[in-house]
């Protein structure tokens, strides 16, 4: 991480993402916040690592909202799954959704966050990387299409959401759970308690706590 001055302990968080998985996230570890979704052009270089792409993405959402409110500590998160080396973003449709799972199929594959936290309007701030590993049951397609009628694919990074009937076609994972939906919780609590930053509430039973086991 870099070293800047600590955002002030009064400074209200900010989270620069419309994802209600990372808003549940959030709320479950006792924090509470405002929203701001920027405007902001992700980078989709596919040489960049897992890491650096999505650090880099995270970077622009946290640094776009802190531009915006100075006052805040914006919380930026970017999340890609990767198979191969090739990152799997969000399906453009239900057919792209349904071609994803079937790679996804019998195999295992790796989910990168990147978080980013920014303040006093950009001028400052610190970020990280997660990473985590599923394994996928061999699917049919007729599972595929049974799963794709429970979840909707088209706001999840490889056309899945492992909190959501993940049961259905998810064998088991290593690492963080909640890497995997969006947002690794241990992770950022570690780095927001280094800033003096601790959750103003008590944690809230649910999905961040206690953490899912693998």
């Amino acid at each position: 991480m870099a070293h800047w001055p600590s955002p002030p302990v009064t400074c209200p968080l900010l989270l620069a993402s419309g994802s209600p998985r990372r808003s549940q996230l959030l709320r479950e570890a006792g924090y509470t916040f405002d929203l701001l979704v920027p405007e902001v052009e992700e980078a989709h270089d596919a040489t960049l690592s897992p890491e650096a792409l999505t650090l880099e993405n995270a970077r622009r959402k946290a640094c776009a909202a802190a531009q915006q409110r100075p006052q805040h500590l914006a919380l930026g998160a970017d999340t890609l799954v990767y198979l191969d080396g090739e990152p799997l973003g969000k399906p453009a449709s239900r057919e792209e959704a349904a071609t994803m799972l079937r790679r996804l199929s019998g195999r295992s594959h790796e989910v990168c966050t990147g978080v980013w936290l920014s303040w006093q309007g950009a001028q400052a701030g610190t970020g990280f990387h997660v990473l985590s590993r599923v394994f996928f049951k061999t699917l049919s397609d007729d599972l595929i299409h049974a799963y794709h009628q429970l979840v909707n694919p088209l706001d999840k990074a490889g056309a899945y959401g492992i909190q959501e009937h993940g049961e259905l076609i998810i064998d088991h994972h290593e690492g963080s759970w909640t890497n995997i939906m969006g947002l690794p919780m241990e992770a950022l609590c570690q780095a927001m308690h280094t800033l003096g930053y601790p959750p103003p509430l008590p944690p809230q039973a649910g999905i961040a706590s206690p953490e899912k086991p693998a």
